[in-house]
């Protein structure tokens, strides 16, 4: 069975295969990499002017709400609820924008890896 004389499997011999392997293992660490900054990051959603504040991570995980005082009426909750909302949303979208920056170069490079 003749194979071209282009060595293992079409790679062109050992040496290709070899830099084909430390190209993956450069991309796993610098993925690794970047996973780790958004497990890290620190993303904050605010509303009403900064009364209720919202803190994700770059994974959308949940880490801290604070709420001022002066926002706080029993006789209104769902508008707490509201503020709560809109700071989340901000924090989610900033983290989505994250991670797109981080991660999807080798979403694009790999035909979606995750």
């Amino acid at each position: 069975m003749a194979y071209g004389g282009r060595g293992f499997g079409g790679f062109g011999g050992g040496n290709q295969m070899q830099q084909l392997m430390k190209q993956a293992q450069k991309m796993q660490e610098e993925m690794q990499k970047a996973n780790e900054e958004l497990d890290e990051a620190e993303i904050v959603g605010e509303a009403a002017g900064g009364a209720v504040k919202v803190t994700v991570n770059g994974k959308k995980v949940l880490k801290a709400v604070k709420i001022d005082a002066s926002v706080v009426d029993p006789e209104d909750v769902e508008m707490l609820e509201d503020l709560i909302m809109a700071a989340y949303g901000q924090a989610s979208g900033d983290a989505d924008k994250m991670f797109e920056e981080k991660m999807g170069p080798y979403a694009k490079m790999g035909g979606g890896l995750f």
